[in-house]
């Protein structure tokens, strides 16, 4: 029987990167006829053990005192660790679009022997290796990769899989102690950015500005947009490298990988590093006073004109509505 492992980090718990991760796991088990098994590292709530198991056929669960702080090395042990615990046949083990899936996930592959795969948009088996795919060119197309060594350890695009059905019954859920060696690396502090309402990977709506907003200030302007039709607020990378906004604002390749709903680009060109952030948006509205921007080939509703002149007027429209 082949199955397929999804690998999450007790302490986010079932979120919705998670979710999605285990809905690509199930359909690909299931196209294999086999199990989907849930890898928790490290401790996580009633809750959302409960909600795993309602979509895994088995949710392992790795316990020790040392995985209750995140820790490189001692989370790629019990990853390794729980792959054994789980049955070792996975076909493919399935992370979600964390910075600590991304950071163990080439490296798990080595120590199992498999094949590594970042941001994969889409996955399938082709006989008996995976393909993987994602995209290239920051984004302007689409390769995609046959993983030959098995297992294959791929983390996938945020938000971009369907979470996974509740199943008839739900699944066993077993906890294995673990034995990890000490840290070699010793973490003299952290420092948590500070986060209002729903993190933008999880958001539904979103309003974004960019570098054609010219400081700080009318990124006020914009929130109260966004509180008007309950968004979060987003920004480019020009914005957070200015230190407009906080750099966890930024979406684009090497910000967050976003897919909401709806996504307002406010005074945003539309460079392919911010495109390939929130390219998975389901509907885009873009604001920006140059018509020949590349973000107006990349929406469904486009107005040229300064973000002055409409911002204002919309936001008295929506708290109209909503008010």
């Amino acid at each position: 029987m082949a199955n397929v492992a999804v690998c999450v980090l007790g302490s986010l718990g079932y979120d919705r990167a998670a979710q999605g991760a285990a809905g690509a796991g199930r359909a690909l088990a299931e196209s294999l006829g086999g199990e989907l098994h849930v890898l928790v590292i490290g401790p996580a709530g009633d809750e959302a053990i409960a909600a795993l198991a309602t979509v895994a056929d088995r949710v392992v669960i790795g316990s020790n005192e040392a995985l209750r702080d995140y820790q490189p090395e001692q989370a790629l042990q019990a990853a390794e660790q729980l792959h054994a615990a789980g049955g070792g046949d996975y076909v493919a083990v399935l992370l979600s679009n964390d910075t600590y899936s991304q950071e163990i996930a080439p490296r798990l592959a080595h120590r199992l022997g498999g094949s590594s795969m970042a941001d994969a948009a889409a996955i399938r088996m082709d006989g008996d290796h995976l393909l993987a795919q994602r995209t290239a060119y920051g984004g302007k197309a689409i390769s995609i990769y046959r993983l030959k060594k098995q297992p294959a350890v791929v983390w996938l695009r945020a938000r971009g899989f369907e979470p996974a059905p509740e199943q008839a019954s739900p699944g066993d859920v077993t906890t294995v102690d673990l034995a990890l060696d000490p840290p070699r690396i010793r973490i003299t502090g952290r420092e948590v950015a500070a986060q209002e309402g729903v993190r933008l990977e999880d958001a539904q709506v979103i309003v974004s500005g960019g570098r054609g907003l010219g400081g700080p200030e009318p990124f006020q302007e914009l929130k109260k947009l966004a509180d008007a039709i309950g968004a979060e607020q987003g920004a480019s990378r020009a914005a957070c490298d200015a230190g407009w906004v906080p750099p966890n604002w930024q979406v684009g390749q090497t910000g967050k990988k976003v897919a909401p709903e709806l996504y307002i680009a406010i005074a945003i060109s539309g460079a392919s590093q911010h495109l390939l952030g929130m390219g998975d948006s389901k509907v885009v509205a873009a604001i920006n006073t140059d018509a020949d921007a590349p973000i107006f080939k990349h929406c469904s509703f486009g107005i040229v004109e300064d973000y002055k002149q409409v911002v204002p007027l919309l936001t008295d429209k929506l708290q109209a509505m909503t008010g």
